[in-house]
């Protein structure tokens, strides 16, 4: 049996990371796996690129520009520019070799100009089985990635908040109609990477009568392992007896990723605090270094990390690790984090709660709650040596039971099995 998985980025955003360590996973499990992107960062063994000569790799780019471009016109502000995918603009790949050659086709973030409603609907009238790992919400709702409150995904949408014009008929609605058609004759098999995400495709009438599953992301528990802190702290550069509060995201001001709340809790724990000298920030991450000046703490920027070493060291170096991300799935980060036995403090919001236990791998916050985040943030600080021991080695004993790749391979094997000798 031959897997094929699709996935517009190799290595950038979180996506793309569980996509390609799913399909690295499967391989080490001994399986046959392979993954096509729009075009790859690196060489990596079982990836291959779409755009590979020249020419290919401005057309790919020029997609991305069209892409985007088909929503200008409607979008309420650039804060949703990119929380809103049309769907219009893609490539077919339904002749690709390596599609042709895969008994099942996996699907995963694939907007931005690689796959289109249309390219889907030609990869769906072929007689293969279809899994699609949702990190968002965009298969089933009308454009966008995450709905918030709106609930309108659930039938046809229509009223979109992301529109500057929303109307019973507008962009949203006719993307879910789209949709709609494309999925008609599909042996479609939806998988959230969250209970959460499974729940709420499960409400949308895109997807009728099917059964969504829900398998997490996999990590590699060898190489997110705890480092001493000393050892952490010695290979960045760090002071070894400072606190250090930990924030990373692909891109730190992305409006999702609650770098205002941190902002203001970390002004709030300031003022709580005994001795706020005594705790710097670690930042990691693309972004405008200048949005770190009006931090009240001394803070450590290391820029965007592609190393594995150097994640670890990060993670490991840290006494806790915030996420107040106010639109999660299952974030990576956190896995990465717990993996390597420090603590999160995040938003009850998205999946998160499935993966930090308040007071026993982390600390869950109030959602929006900048207070609470602030009180969070001193929980951990404050806890015992002991205490602290027993934290960490909680959130690691979390990962390794339920997200290591091993765990995550074989339930993806699994299902594999089981929708290939499917009737249909």
């Amino acid at each position: 049996m031959k897997v094929l998985h699709l996935s517009t980025f190799h290595q950038f955003g979180g996506a793309a990371i569980a996509a390609n360590r799913i399909n690295q996973a499967l391989n080490r499990a001994g399986f046959s796996s392979d993954m096509l992107v729009a075009e790859t960062s690196v060489e990596e063994p079982f990836v291959t690129s779409l755009a590979k000569t020249a020419w290919q790799k401005r057309w790919n780019t020029a997609r991305f520009a069209l892409d985007r471009l088909t929503f200008l016109p409607f979008e309420r502000s650039r804060n949703v520019r990119f929380a809103f995918s049309p769907g219009l603009v893609g490539t077919d790949i339904s002749q690709h070799p390596l599609v042709q050659q895969a008994d099942i086709l996996h699907l995963h973030w694939t907007t931005f100009g690689f796959l289109s409603t249309r390219s889907l609907s030609k990869l769906f009238a072929l007689p293969k089985p279809v899994v699609w790992t949702m990190h968002d919400m965009w298969a089933f709702t009308g454009g966008c990635h995450h709905s918030g409150t709106c609930e309108h995904y659930q039938n046809q949408c229509g009223n979109c908040p992301f529109l500057r014009t929303s109307a019973p008929d507008d962009l949203s609605h006719s993307g879910w109609l789209r949709k709609q058609r494309a999925y008609q004759n599909a042996r479609l098999t939806p998988v959230g990477c969250s209970q959460w995400l499974a729940n709420r495709a499960q409400q949308s009438r895109l997807f009728g009568e099917l059964a969504v599953q829900s398998i997490p992301n996999p990590i590699d528990t060898k190489v997110f392992i705890p480092l001493p802190k000393a050892v952490a702290r010695w290979e960045l550069k760090l002071p070894e007896t400072k606190r250090f509060i930990l924030f990373a995201a692909t891109k730190v001001s992305a409006v999702g990723k609650g770098f205002s709340y941190f902002q203001k809790a970390l002004a709030l724990l300031r003022q709580q605090l005994a001795k706020p000298h005594d705790v710097e920030l670690l930042i990691f991450g693309a972004g405008d270094e200048s949005l770190l000046r009006e931090l009240p703490f001394k803070y450590h920027f290391l820029g965007s990390l592609k190393d594995s070493r150097q994640i670890v060291a990060a993670y490991s170096a840290a006494d806790l690790f915030v996420i107040p991300s106010l639109e999660e799935n299952l974030p990576n980060t956190i896995m990465e984090s717990m993996a390597c036995g420090t603590p999160v403090v995040g938003f009850e919001v998205g999946g998160i709660p499935e993966m930090v236990q308040h007071q026993q791998t982390g600390y869950l916050v109030s959602y929006r709650s900048v207070e609470d985040l602030a009180n969070g943030i001193q929980w951990i600080l404050d806890q015992s040596e002991t205490a602290f021991q027993q934290l960490s080695a909680n959130a690691r004993n979390h990962v390794v039971t339920h997200y290591d790749e091993t765990v995550v391979a074989r339930q993806y094997l699994a299902l594999y099995a089981e929708i290939q000798n499917k009737a249909y």
